[in-house]
């Protein structure tokens, strides 16, 4: 049964009303306490001036009281001794007086500034509620909308002729099926770029894999045919399988990171990290690892503390610095460093002094199974900087590249 628009009007008045007066009573009730906390406060203030006017101090083991002996018009303050010695009697009724003036009148201006502040805050509860009242709309629009037989056949037509290859979308002639039409398209949009993405991954792997195997094949055959007389045959297809099933290892991995990754089951485990610490740690291993490249280290002057997973981040920088020494002439310097950069957040990063690349190849450089021309000469899955995108993302960090043809390359992770 649908609902009466009339109805949902008055309910939603009476909900502008109510935080109106939740707002306005809010602030008289703050103006009334505030005014009645001056009232009290001036003539407390007078009365202990006056006794260390008198006496040099207050000395609170004497009796302190006001007293009315006639009326109003003789209220005084009166502090006693111990033995009853009257030490002071001071007239306030004047005080009490102009204290009540001027705490009424800052009563009353914070009333009219309370009143003239209403259309304001009707503005802002308009403001705030208005996307309350666009979902009350649409709710009564579906509530008054019937899905009926002829509708649901039509809509069913249009989701049968959609093929996963296809561009298409869904076209409805009916007009009361243009947000349904809307949000469909959408839907569909939606799993049609997942349905490329998971075609082109496949496809990449398959490519990737296709490779290693025949390299694999072709040696194993060759062993059948001669490798049992010629060691030399023997030696060198030895050594080809095991490199060949290395790499292929390496890129099964890999697909497997990725795939945990996209599949929700790689979990961060986040601990208080100091990066100065990390890519000090790095830099001691490139030396130990790669003795071809010269590096140099830069940290913070500070110590930089990060929530994060301290193995994915130090692998994502030891992928970055493997490329770095892929891709740079030996003897040619890599720089590792530390910092702050200009939007205050810690990063680390690495430069080299290597190939460097084109616009157009840094725009895909994070894509799997890409590989720019110029280094498809050098060994590599084409995945290991897509793993990198993959664990700065979900810390919630991003990259900055920088890079020029034959002068090299810097990469910048943004925790």
């Amino acid at each position: 049964m649908s609902s009466n628009p009339n109805n949902e009007n008055k309910r939603i008045r009476s909900i502008r009303g109510k935080l109106q007066w939740m707002i306005t009573g809010t602030r008289l009730g703050g103006a009334f306490w505030s005014s009645f906390g001056l009232f009290l406060l001036i003539p407390i203030l007078w009365a202990v001036f006056c006794e260390i006017s008198a006496l040099g101090r207050v000395e609170w083991t004497y009796k302190h009281f006001f007293n009315i002996s006639q009326g109003f018009s003789d209220l005084t303050y009166n502090v006693t001794d111990p033995a009853g010695t009257v030490l002071l009697s001071q007239k306030i009724a004047d005080v009490v007086a102009v204290s009540l003036g001027v705490s009424a009148s800052i009563f009353v201006l914070k009333v009219i500034g309370a009143l003239l502040s209403i259309p304001e805050e009707q503005k802002k509860i308009n403001k705030t509620l208005a996307p309350i009242d666009a979902l009350a709309a649409r709710a009564d629009e579906i509530s008054n909308f019937e899905f009926n037989e002829d509708k649901y056949q039509l809509l069913e037509k249009a989701i049968s002729k959609i093929e996963p290859e296809d561009n298409k979308e869904i076209l409805l002639p009916d007009p009361e099926l243009q947000g349904i039409e809307t949000a469909m398209n959408s839907l569909i949009g939606r799993m049609k770029e997942n349905y490329r993405q998971q075609a082109r991954f496949v496809n990449d792997a398959s490519h990737e894999l296709r490779t290693p195997i025949a390299v694999i094949e072709g040696y194993a055959n060759m062993l059948a045919r001669w490798g049992r007389e010629d060691e030399k045959v023997l030696d060198e297809s030895i050594t080809a399988i095991q490199n060949e099933a290395h790499n292929m290892k390496h890129l099964v991995e890999q697909l497997l990171f990725l795939a945990r990754g996209d599949a929700g089951r790689t979990e961060l485990k986040l601990e208080n990290v100091e990066l100065n610490s990390l890519i000090m740690e790095i830099y001691e291993e490139s030396l130990m690892i790669d003795e071809l490249h010269p590096y140099k280290i830069r940290t913070y002057e500070r110590p930089l503390n990060v929530m994060a997973d301290p193995g994915l981040i130090k692998q994502a920088v030891r992928i970055l610095v493997d490329n770095a020494a892929k891709y740079t002439e030996n003897g040619d310097e890599i720089v590792l460093a530390s910092g702050m950069n200009e939007a205050g957040r810690p990063y680390l990063m690495v430069q080299d002094s290597g190939i460097g690349m084109k616009e157009s190849d840094v725009e895909h450089m994070f894509d799997r199974f890409y590989r720019a021309d110029e280094a498809r000469t050098k060994e590599g899955t084409g995945l290991g900087l897509s793993i990198a995108k993959w664990i700065v993302e979900k810390h919630k960090g991003s990259f900055s590249v920088v890079s020029r043809t034959d002068l090299g390359t810097r990469i910048c992770i943004n925790l």
